[in-house]
């Protein structure tokens, strides 16, 4: 996909959810920590506000801090029942139950996760340009396993004994067949597969037809923990005026 197809995307046709639950165990409190002097949640919903197709950005939270924090830069706040704020809620009845609170009617919802404070600048317009361009029912990121691929890795027993977990004679990296896993940077769905739900099939709500796009890697950091944390952090210091990421501070690409 070139530049050309996200500058011609037509404007403000779709929802961003932004999702903040307030119960990480990993990182308490990690969606309102600081990065870069932004609480990350923060850097969530200007990604979203920055993307030329949303038009409206919800935050769906149990958190009456991470709401604050959502609020200040723009963001709608929906209040998650605790129902859906436990660690077994899904993250697609999560973003349902918002696009119902908040009575919204756009076909097309754009769902972030308010623990990643860095994507590239561009992302969310690549995606749903992917998705009206192909008329997916779904467009996820990407990026490249790197050096951690499937080939490589193994099951090691009780008695250390270790196995492969996929036969394959592959020593040399570069002859690694290539392998993408999601990076969280964002998730596209046309409003008809959110809504379908099949409990035998948790991922049914990304549809039949799921299309991707790829970031490098290390594009999107996912923070989980104090490590990632302090990845994002030196990220941003090192990306500040960089135009191939977002910038929530100021509200549009930096």
């Amino acid at each position: 996909m070139n530049d050309d197809g996200i500058q011609n995307i037509q404007e403000r046709i779709a929802t961003a959810v932004v999702l903040g639950r307030a119960g990480s165990k990993g990182l308490p409190g990690k969606h309102v920590r600081l990065v870069a002097g932004v609480p990350m949640i923060a850097r969530s919903v200007g990604h979203a506000l920055a993307a030329r197709s949303v038009g409206r950005v919800l935050c769906s939270t149990d958190g009456e801090a991470i709401a604050s924090a959502a609020a200040a830069v723009g963001a709608e706040i929906v209040d998650r029942p605790d129902s859906l704020a436990d660690d077994l809620a899904t993250v697609d009845s999560a973003v349902r139950q918002a696009i119902e609170a908040a009575k919204d009617t756009s076909d097309i919802v754009v769902i972030l996760y308010g623990n990643i404070p860095v994507r590239p600048a561009g992302l969310i317009d690549r995606a749903v340009t992917r998705l009206i361009e192909t008329d997916a029912d779904s467009v996820q990121s990407y990026a490249p396993v790197g050096k951690h691929h499937p080939f490589w890795t193994c099951r090691v027993d009780d008695d250390g004994q270790v196995g492969a977990w996929e036969d394959n004679d592959v020593y040399r990296r570069q002859d690694l067949p290539a392998a993408y896993i999601p990076d969280g940077g964002v998730i596209v769905v046309r409003r008809s597969s959110l809504f379908q739900v099949d409990p035998a099939r948790p991922h049914a709500f990304l549809g039949v037809d799921r299309r991707g796009v790829i970031n490098a890697r290390g594009a999107v950091i996912d923070v989980d923990d104090e490590i990632d944390l302090l990845v994002a952090e030196a990220l941003l210091q090192r990306l500040q005026g960089d135009r191939r990421f977002a910038d929530v501070r100021s509200g549009v690409h930096a």
